[in-house]
């Protein structure tokens, strides 16, 4: 049975942004390759004028205001208006911000499935008033939709031990293998394994700095490629543009596709620094592109690495610093590590085994 669903929340689709968009792009596509049809919804400046499809999924641009507290919500409120008059048999929410609209489609029948992410309340670009929002929509996360999804056992523990809720634990998934191009380094001007790569929004809570501060007490030469953007981080990217002078640092901003894939192909080590949030693609796509992980220590991330790579705190910058030039120094010797983790994403983090658990729960509510 073919299903109508509509993807709500994100910045929109081809993915040009973070781990929502992936997400929305990678699932979407394979679904309306089984037959379904889909909707991604997204913003008027995220999707370029007259886009209206992608891989055969339809693409739906809406307005939003332009803020940090109100571009999220303001678009996914417009954008739920929109569905609650089409005929979707589901809607997927991503983000636990937008829980309080998750109610609405249920008024009109529409099944709703809430993707809440990590837990967002903890990062440290939000103010007091955005943490307290945070906390409050995990309340509403539990009660509004009809079936929560989480995309790491540790979120999913969360919300069965604080609110007593069970969710349906679907991870993010990611690719196995290399990229046989080399473009990208090509124009950065890079050689293969003869760089490091950080990869992240660049938010504070990701430890961009951190990673920065470490290399420049390494006293590598080889060059740190740092790889991100965030529309209201301003201050703090400025700050580590003056930081990345004093070394061999790279900022190229934002890049997708293909070419993101052979910056973590052909790397010498990937640096990950996340310290919020659930599943990071991020670090599931660098476990699956082949090269060495070196991860910030926290629950999520040994979730998702297991023996997959090196876990260290991005606090102690002296141990990551030391780390970094072990890599370097000895790089065949984590050949194993490598391949265990590309060997956790084939068995973990399948894209097709995703949505064989996505198509089952949507099939599980319109029964």
């Amino acid at each position: 049975m073919a299903l109508e669903i509509a993807v709500v929340g994100t910045r929109g689709i081809p993915a040009n942004y973070g781990g929502f968009e992936t997400f929305a792009q990678e699932l979407s596509k394979r679904l309306v390759a089984r037959g379904h049809k889909v909707t991604v919804y997204g913003r008027n400046h995220y999707i370029e004028r007259g886009v209206v499809s992608f891989e055969g999924v339809s693409i739906r641009r809406l307005p939003a205001v332009r803020h940090k507290y109100f571009d999220t919500v303001s678009n996914t409120f417009l954008a739920i208006s929109d569905a609650i008059f089409r005929s979707y048999d589901i809607m997927l929410i991503c983000n636990a911000a937008n829980a309080f609209l998750s109610w609405i489609p249920r008024l009109r029948g529409q099944r709703v499935v809430l993707n809440v992410d990590g837990i967002e309340r903890r990062r440290k670009k939000w103010n007091w008033l955005g943490k307290e929002f945070y906390r409050l929509s995990e309340r509403m996360a539990v009660h509004f939709p009809n079936e929560i999804v989480t995309d790491a056992e540790t979120i999913r523990s969360y919300y069965l031990d604080r609110y007593h809720r069970s969710s349906y634990f679907i991870p993010y998934g990611a690719e196995v293998g290399k990229a046989q191009t080399q473009a990208i380094l090509q124009k950065l001007g890079i050689d293969p394994e003869g760089y490091l790569v950080f990869v992240s929004r660049l938010e504070p809570e990701n430890n961009a700095h951190l990673v920065i501060r470490a290399y420049l007490e390494s006293g590598l030469k080889l060059p740190l490629i740092v790889v991100g953007d965030a529309p209201y981080s301003g201050v703090y990217i400025a700050e580590l543009q003056e930081l990345a002078r004093s070394g061999n640092v790279l900022m190229p901003g934002a890049i997708y596709g293909e070419a993101y894939r052979e910056l973590l192909s052909h790397s010498l080590c990937y640096l990950h620094g996340t310290e919020v949030g659930g599943s990071h693609p991020a670090l599931i796509e660098a476990m699956g592109a082949g090269t060495v992980v070196i991860a910030n220590d926290t629950r999520e991330n040994r979730e998702v690495l297991g023996r997959g790579g090196i876990l260290c705190s991005f606090e102690e910058v002296e141990v990551l610093a030391e780390l970094m030039k072990r890599v370097a120094d000895q790089r065949s010797s984590f050949e194993a590590c490598i391949d265990l983790a590309q060997e956790r994403v084939r068995k973990r983090y399948n894209w097709e085994a995703v949505t064989d658990q996505y198509e089952d729960l949507f099939y599980a509510l319109t029964r």
